[in-house]
């Protein structure tokens, strides 16, 4: 896996930076805020994405704005062997947002979403009685003071990269 990694740049961080910012931005918005031609921002993008570094450009919703209040994490372990049975069975059920594979006392981390506490506690349910879990841990998230983020993590890593091949690093 180590053969596939792609280097990113400055520039490549402040691109993808301001797309997770809004991801409706055009290229020649794009272009204009960082300083560079429409061409590269186009090149630079078809480069990301032919990579598959950038995949996709998604909305970003309030799930609360919509009635959709109530997520938890719930950390479950596994008989062994079963990973990709539960993940499976995990993977049809609408309320789960996300699935992580962990290491230490549970298995799998699980994201979840319900309309309220009653759903969730029918969701609980529902989650344990998929074949090959054993026992869950169910954490409600009260708030979300750190949405998911990239962009600081791309400009650390990216910091002493340039500002790609042929413009000069941007003076701030």
């Amino acid at each position: 896996m180590l053969n596939d990694r792609v280097d990113i740049d400055r520039l490549d961080a402040e691109l993808l930076g301001m797309l997770s910012r809004n991801a409706r931005t055009g290229i020649v918005e794009l272009a204009s805020a960082l300083g560079v031609a429409r061409n590269t921002v186009q090149a630079r993008l078809r480069r990301l994405e032919d990579a598959g570094l950038l995949r996709g450009y998604r909305p970003e919703l309030d799930l609360a704005g919509i009635g959709i209040t109530v997520q938890a994490f719930v950390a479950l372990t596994l008989d062994q062997g079963r990973l990709q049975d539960v993940v499976d069975a995990l993977t049809a059920i609408p309320e789960v947002l996300e699935i992580h594979a962990t290491t230490g006392r549970e298995d799998l981390l699980v994201r979840v979403a319900t309309t309220g506490h009653p759903e969730l506690q029918a969701l609980i349910q529902r989650v344990v009685a998929v074949p090959g879990v054993t026992h869950s841990d169910t954490t409600l998230s009260l708030t979300n003071p750190l949405p998911f983020r990239v962009q600081p993590l791309l400009a650390h890593v990216t910091r002493d990269a340039g500002w790609g091949r042929s413009t000069p690093p941007r003076r701030e």
